[in-house]
């Protein structure tokens, strides 16, 4: 989730603005972000559209081992 990680930064967005959106507890958000569970795809929505609506689901969820290059 290394793109989803970056956006937030840059746009000042938190684990708890993530949070609130999926209405569920910081540690299931960081646990998401982390790769140690899945996003849902109405979970993934819900972030783009609240927060980055001018991102792709594909670029912001991409998968670390997408963007490898052999």
């Amino acid at each position: 989730m290394r793109n989803l990680k970056a956006e937030m930064e840059r746009y000042g967005v938190s684990i708890t603005d993530i949070q609130k959106v999926l209405d569920c507890s910081a540690k299931t958000v960081r646990n998401k972000i982390n790769g140690y569970t899945d996003f849902t795809l109405p979970e993934a929505f819900k972030i783009k559209n609240q927060y980055f609506s001018g991102y792709t689901l594909e670029y912001l969820f991409a998968n670390d081992n997408d963007c490898k290059v052999s």
